[in-house]
């Protein structure tokens, strides 16, 4: 089958992966129901309706409709307060800056209408979640692109539809895009996008990469540390610069970095007095990373756990690596990255959330690698072979949303004998209603706390 360009897609899978994307807009749940989720949300509200970063009103209205459910909430973000006297928020501010569109439509509109537009009622609530959504949407169409540059469309629709959806992704899209994770897919995906066409340009080129790791920090302070991929192309022969090349373009990229970063800066001042995370962050921090490999193994908690699929994705990383030496070892050292992290906060094992969430920025790695793994496979398999793998892959992940949505499970970690039987007996005649119910009547989610029961 021939390919052919269709404006302003690349190819015809491109197309339909962007078709797919806008039509799956529709199950995307308005939620702002998680402690990260208010505390990113509260940004809104408090800077562009109330001209502060004093979080107190905001906090009380989502305690208020929730007391029983939010007590923990209230005894860590109400019964205390940072050393300037401020509510705590953890949440980095660039979640709600990209929000802000989305946001300050809603706003207007409501006030042009004459209703009530106080800032964190429902349409506020769905404009966000809708933004998420269409970020991540546009994360991995710049995820098919990338991985274009070295594979045919075939395998990298594949693969971006495995991550998609036999990944986290698709939760964090649609069942809770209150979180920063869709939101750090996409600015990851920019920065990934970006850097063929930085590396080899000039210094406006290279500050324009510097931005997008900047915009990376902003989102998700941990995904910072993916920019330190941008020594591997500056130090690269490949680079045909001299080394006064090589290290001014570095340091317009640091510059740039930084200079995005600045809000985040004024707001550490702002609420802790000083231009650095709270103390309570720090003090959960092990610079050794002890957890570095249970964060990948762990039976209860771990990546290739909860996401088998990520495992032979990584066995293809390793094989493109082989093949791209330099775009392999890019790619790779990202990763690591987001292992060394994840592995060196005491809350490793994200009890409570819903799968790997803190590796959701790195699909934009995976889908190459996954590409490559097709590759590899697709002589044996076959396309039709390819694409059932795939619908295996899916089935592991949504199974698992139905079963983290109603309950089925211990959300606080993976027991494999409960997991297991659901998969086969429990999901399979449940997945139609709960699709329905997302479809019909996606509000009732938000009015009953989130759940899917």
């Amino acid at each position: 089958m021939k390919y052919m360009p269709i404006w302003p897609f690349r190819d015809r899978a491109e197309l339909v992966l962007a078709l797919l994307l806008l039509c799956s807009m529709i199950l995307v749940q308005p939620r702002i129901e998680e402690s990260d989720a208010i505390q990113y949300f509260s940004y809104l509200p408090s800077l562009l309706i109330d001209g502060d970063l004093d979080f107190r009103n905001e906090y009380m209205r989502f305690y208020r409709e929730n007391p029983k459910g939010r007590e923990g909430f209230k005894e860590t973000f109400l019964d205390r307060r940072t050393e300037t006297g401020l509510q705590i928020n953890f949440g980095p501010i660039g979640t709600a800056l990209l929000w802000s569109p989305f946001y300050l439509t809603t706003h207007a509109l409501l006030k042009l209408s004459g209703e009530p537009a106080d800032g964190l009622s429902l349409p506020y609530r769905r404009a966000v979640a809708l933004g998420s959504a269409l970020y991540a949407a546009i994360g991995l169409l710049l995820s098919y692109r990338f991985a274009r540059r070295w594979l045919s469309p075939e395998v990298c629709f594949l693969s971006v539809l495995a991550v998609w959806w036999g990944t986290p992704v698709a939760y964090y899209m649609y069942v809770a895009p209150g979180m920063s994770h869709a939101i750090s897919f996409f600015v990851v995906a920019l920065f990934f996008s970006l850097w063929p066409w930085a590396v080899r340009g000039d210094h406006s080129r290279w500050a324009i990469w510097g931005m997008s790791a900047g915009l990376m920090g902003l989102v998700r302070e941990q995904d910072v540390f993916i920019a330190f991929v941008a020594l591997v192309p500056a130090l690269s022969p490949e680079l045909e610069v001299e080394l006064k090349g090589r290290l001014s373009r570095l340091l317009t990229f640091g510059m740039t970095s930084i200079l995005i970063f600045a809000p985040q800066l004024a707001v550490y001042q702002v609420l802790n007095g000083r231009p650095l995370p709270s103390h309570h962050v720090e003090n959960k921090m092990y610079w050794f990373s002890p957890h570095f490999f249970e964060v990948l193994f762990s039976l209860q908690h771990g990546l290739f756990f909860w996401t088998p699929m990520l495992l032979l994705f990584l066995f293809g990383g390793l094989l493109f690596f082989r093949q791209h030496h330099i775009s392999g070892l890019v790619l790779l050292i990202g990763f690591l990255s987001q292992i060394y992290l994840s592995g060196a906060v005491d809350s490793w094992t994200q009890a409570g959330a819903f799968g790997a969430r803190r590796f959701v920025g790195t699909g934009v790695i995976f889908v190459v690698w996954g590409a490559f793994f097709m590759y590899v496979l697709r002589a044996r398999l076959r396309m039709w072979g390819l694409a059932c793998l795939t619908s295996l892959f899916i089935f592991w992940n949504v199974s698992l949303m139905v079963q983290f949505g109603l309950g089925l499970m211990d959300r606080q970690r993976l027991i494999w004998r409960e997991v297991m039987h659901n998969h086969f007996y429990e999901v399979p005649t449940r997945l139609f209603s709960v699709f329905g119910r997302v479809l019909v009547d996606a509000d009732s989610l938000v009015e009953n706390e989130g759940k899917l029961e």
